[in-house]
């Protein structure tokens, strides 16, 4: 099964938005750190699931910017294709109602985060 998958590069003040995965029963993504994101719907752009998906995790709005880049990634029980905008969002705070935590980071200090696979992959590979 391959996922179409969306993640929000989330820039305030020269930081990036990092959010600490919940526990979840495929251990090479339990508690690792991503972008904020999500699985497109079927009838969906990538831009309407960014906003939908931040709105249900975090009941947060966002403004959608221009596309980083898309990678590639078989994890163990499934493939993704991810592709990262990056993204403002509003002036409100944000809550965490899927997430254990959040760290604002600057670029370099990034790959301090234990990752998932495919965002780390991002990471490395595309400027933002």
């Amino acid at each position: 099964m391959k996922y179409d998958v969306v993640a929000a590069i989330v820039e305030r003040r020269g930081k990036y938005l990092c959010m600490q995965r919940c526990r979840s029963e495929h251990p090479y993504i339990s508690e690792h750190w991503e972008f904020p994101g999500g699985k497109c719907k079927d009838d969906e752009t990538h831009h309407e699931t960014l906003v939908r998906e931040i709105k249900e995790e975090m009941d947060w709005d966002i403004y959608v910017g221009r596309k980083v880049g898309t990678v590639d990634y078989s994890y163990d029980d499934f493939d993704i294709r991810l592709t990262a905008y990056l993204c403002k969002g509003s002036d409100s705070q944000f809550k965490m109602l899927e997430h254990l935590d959040y760290k604002w980071l600057k670029r370099e200090d990034l790959l301090s985060l234990n990752w998932t696979a495919a965002d780390r992959k991002l990471i490395e590979n595309f400027e933002f």
